[in-house]
C-alpha cells in the first residue's frame, strides 16, 4: 500500500473516532441563525468552491452588496424569497477536534413545532439573542423547550454587537435579563457570548472589537465543551419492532436498543405478556455481537418460544418501566387546529400505537413568566402539562430519567398529520393495567395515607406516627437527582453471617463504584450502633428496631439518588421483607453472603466467635442464633467458601448491571 494511501486510512480512522456534537440553533425571528451558521461554515473552510460561488452570484442577482451567508442554509425557494428560515436545515461540518451536526430552527412563531423537531435530539442549544432588540418571547419560549427536553448545555449568542457598537452594557443588561428569566429553568448549564455573525467578531476568530470580552469563541466552546452522552445505559428498553422468521430453525426479534446494555445470558421479561427467559444471541449483519447497548440496531434470539409482536417490549425482569395505560405529560401542541380535550388521537410511542385521548389540561404554560395559567384548550405552539389515557397499556420511564422511553406524538387519525409532542412526566397513581407494581412502594396501613407531590403514596412506616406529623414531600424528586447523577438510585441489602464477607464485599464494591464517578452511602452494622442505634442490644425485639432504623435510613440516602450499600446481619426474614417494602421492587437487590459456619468462625474478623466460644456473648448469629434465609427467588446469592474477593466482587457487579 502506498505512502498516500496510508495517509489517508489513517486520516479517515482519526475522523471515525472524532467526537460528534449535536446542536441546534434557535431564537427570534431576524436574530441572525442562518448568518451564523453560514459564519462557522465560511470560517471554519466548510464550504466548497462550488457552493461558495452558487451564493455569491444568488447575493449579487438579489442586489446584495456582500455575499449573504445565510443562504448557506437557507434551502427553500421560498426561505430565500422570503429571507427567513421555514423548516429545519440540517448541516454538517468538523474541525480537527470534534465533528458537528447543526440543526438550524425557525424563529417565526408558527414554526415553533419545527424547533421542537430540531431539538429533540441535540446536546447543546444555541439561542440567539438580537442585541439591538433584547430577550423576546420567542428566544424565551425556545430556552423553555430546550428545558423541557433536557438538553444540557444553553449557550446564549447575544448577535449583531456591531450594531450596537460591541457596547459591554447592552451585552451586560441582557445577560442580566436572561438570567432571571433561566432562574426558573431545569438548566444547568448556560454559557453566554457576544458575537458579530455578520462581520465573524467572537465566532470563530475573536476580532478586535471585543477586547472587553475574555472568555471563549463560540467555535471554541463547541470544540471543547464537555458533552456526556445522553443515553440511559443503565435501564435496558428494547421496543420490537419486527419479528424475522426465515425459516423453522430461526425466530429472531429485532429493534434498536432505546437505553441500556444486556449480553447473551443475562435473563429478560416481555411485556405485556410478562414472560421470562434469557438472550440467547445478539444478531447483527456483521455477525453476533457480546453486548448490545444504546442506539444499536439488533435482532435477539431468546433460549425459549415466546410470543412476542411489534410494540412490545423486552426489559430485564428485575429493572421493569411503568406500565399503564394513564399518565401526566408536558405536551406541545404542533397544529393550526385546537386541541380538544376527550378528542381521539393516535399515539405513537416507541414502536407501540394505540388511540389516545387527552382526558384533561392541568394547566397552560405561560412562557414569558414560566407560570401555570388555566386552559380549556392548547393552541399552536402552546405547551401545557395534560392527563393522557390510551386505550392499551404504554411501557414508559419519566422523560428526565429516559428520552427514548419518555417521549411520543400524537397524530390526528383524519388528516395522519403529526399534532402534537409530549414528554411524560409521571405514571398514574393507580395500579397498572397488567397487576405488576411498577411503584412498590406499599402502604402497611389500610388508610389511603399521604401522597407525593406527583400523586404517589409517601412510603408508610410500621411504627405508630403522631396524628400531628404531616408527611413533607421531597424538595428535589429522586428522578431529577439521578438524572444529574447520571445514574440510578438503588438498596443494596448484604446479609448473612458474621464472617461470611458482608463488609469486605460491599466495601470493595462502593469503591469500585466510587472510582466510577457514583454516588454511594454505605451504612455498616458496627458503625449504626455506634451512634443511631447506640441504644439497642441484641434481643429479637432490639434486633427488628435497629433493621427497622437503618431501612428509614437508607431510604432517606435512596431518595437522594444514591446507591446505597448496607451490611447488617438482620437475620430474620421479616425484618428484611419490611425493609424491601420501603422501595421500588427493581431498585432493592437482597445479597446474601454465605459460607459454612466453620469458615466464618475460622475468619472470625471480629473475635466474636471466640467471645461465643467463652460464653460472653449469648445468640451470636452463626454460633448458637438462628438466621431465617430468605425464600425469595429474587435474592442474589454470593457463596464466599472458596471465592477470592476481586472475583465475587466482579461477579455481583455484573450481576446488577452496576
Amino acid at each position: 500500500m502506498s505512502n498516500s494511501n496510508g495517509q489517508t486510512n489513517d486520516f479517515n480512522d482519526k475522523y471515525l473516532d472524532m467526537d460528534l456534537l449535536r446542536f441546534t440553533t434557535a431564537g427570534s425571528v431576524d436574530d441572525g441563525k442562518s448568518t451564523l451558521i453560514g459564519r462557522l461554515l465560511y470560517d471554519s473552510k466548510s464550504i466548497f468552491e462550488d457552493q461558495m460561488e452558487a451564493i455569491e452570484k444568488t447575493s449579487r442577482s438579489s442586489g446584495e452588496e456582500e455575499v449573504n451567508l445565510a443562504l448557506l442554509t437557507d434551502g427553500l425557494k421560498a426561505e430565500r424569497e422570503q429571507k427567513i428560515t421555514i423548516d429545519v436545515a440540517y448541516r454538517y461540518f468538523a474541525t480537527p477536534k470534534r465533528k458537528f451536526i447543526i440543526a438550524d430552527t425557525p424563529g417565526h412563531t408558527q414554526y415553533t413545532r419545527n424547533m421542537v423537531t430540531g431539538a429533540s435530539t441535540a446536546e447543546l442549544a444555541i439561542i440567539l439573542v438580537d442585541a439591538t432588540k433584547g430577550l423576546l418571547t420567542q428566544s424565551k419560549r425556545h430556552a423553555f423547550i430546550s428545558s423541557l427536553l433536557q438538553i444540557p448545555h444553553l449557550v446564549v449568542a447575544i448577535n449583531k454587537m456591531d450594531l450596537v457598537d460591541f457596547n459591554q452594557k447592552r451585552f451586560d443588561s441582557i445577560v442580566s435579563d436572561f438570567r432571571s428569566f433561566a432562574k426558573k429553568l431545569e438548566i444547568d448549564n448556560i454559557t453566554y457570548i457576544p458575537i458579530s455573525a455578520l462581520n465573524g467578531d467572537n465566532v470563530v476568530e475573536k476580532g478586535e472589537n471585543l477586547e472587553w470580552y475574555n472568555g471563549p469563541t463560540l467555535l471554541h466552546h463547541l470544540e471543547n465543551v464537555r458533552v456526556d452522552s445522553s443515553d440511559n445505559v443503565v435501564d435496558f428498553r428494547f421496543p420490537v419492532q419486527y419479528v424475522i422468521r426465515p425459516n423453522q430453525n430461526f425466530r429472531g426479534f429485532s429493534g434498536r436498543v432505546a437505553s441500556g446494555r444486556i449480553r447473551p445470558g443475562e435473563e429478560i421479561l416481555t411485556l405485556p405478556s410478562k414472560q421470562s427467559s434469557r438472550i440467547k444471541e445478539i444478531v447483527t449483519r456483521d455477525g453476533n455481537n457480546d453486548e448490545a447497548e444504546p442506539g444499536d440496531s439488533v435482532t435477539f434470539t431468546l433460549d425459549d418460544e415466546i410470543d412476542i409482536s411489534r410494540g412490545d417490549m423486552i426489559v430485564r425482569r428485575k429493572n421493569i418501566p411503568n406500565i399503564d395505560s394513564r399518565f401526566e405529560a408536558y405536551l406541545c401542541w404542533m397544529n393550526e387546529e385546537e386541541m380538544e380535550p376527550d378528542k381521539p388521537y393516535i399515539i405513537m410511542h416507541t414502536t407501540r400505537t394505540a388511540q389516545a385521548f387527552v382526558k384533561e389540561i392541568i394547566y397552560r404554560m405561560n412562557v414569558d413568566t414560566i407560570s401555570r395559567e388555566d386552559a380549556g384548550k392548547l393552541k399552536l405552539n402552546e405547551i401545557g402539562r395534560v392527563k393522557i389515557q390510551t386505550s392499551q397499556p404504554l411501557f414508559f420511564d419519566p422523560y428526565q430519567i429516559n428520552q427514548k422511553t419518555g417521549s411520543f406524538v400524537l397524530i390526528d387519525p383524519a388528516t395522519n398529520v403529526t399534532v402534537g409532542a409530549g414528554m411524560i412526566r409521571a405514571g398514574s397513581t393507580e395500579s397498572n393495567d397488567l397487576g405488576l407494581e411498577t411503584d412498590t412502594r406499599r402502604q402497611e396501613t389500610e388508610e389511603p395515607g399521604p401522597k407525593t407531590e406527583d400523586g404517589r403514596p409517601v412510603p408508610g412506616p410500621r411504627s405508630p406516627v403522631s396524628p400531628d406529623v404531616v408527611w413533607e414531600p421531597w424538595n428535589i424528586p429522586r428522578e431529577e437527582r439521578e438524572k444529574r447523577n447520571g445514574h440510578k438510585a438503588m438498596v443494596l441489602w448484604f446479609t448473612g453471617i458474621s464472617g461470611a464477607g458482608k463488609s469486605s464485599i460491599a466495601r470493595a464494591l462502593e469503591k469500585k463504584l466510587w472510582e466510577e464517578g457514583k454516588k454511594t452511602m454505605l451504612l455498616d452494622g458496627d458503625q449504626v450502633r455506634h451512634g443511631l442505634c447506640g441504644d439497642l442490644g441484641f434481643s429479637p425485639e432490639d434486633r427488628t428496631e435497629n433493621i427497622r432504623r437503618v431501612g428509614e435510613v437508607a431510604r432517606l440516602f435512596f431518595e437522594h439518588g444514591n446507591i446505597v450499600l448496607c451490611t447488617f446481619v438482620s437475620p430474620y426474614r421479616k425484618d428484611r421483607s419490611a425493609v424491601r417494602q420501603l422501595f421500588p421492587e427493581d431498585r432493592f437487590y437482597e445479597i446474601f453472603v454465605t459460607c459454612s459456619p466453620e469458615t466464618a468462625q475460622k475468619r472470625d474478623p471480629k473475635g466474636l466467635y471466640e467471645k461465643a466460644k467463652r460464653g460472653e456473648i449469648k445468640n451470636l448469629t452463626g454460633f448458637d442464633g438462628m438466621y431465617e434465609e430468605s425464600i425469595d427467588e429474587n435474592v442474589i446469592l454470593l457463596d464466599t467458601e472458596d471465592q477470592v474477593l476481586e472475583k465475587v466482587v466482579k461477579k455481583l457487579y455484573r450481576q446488577l448491571s452496576l
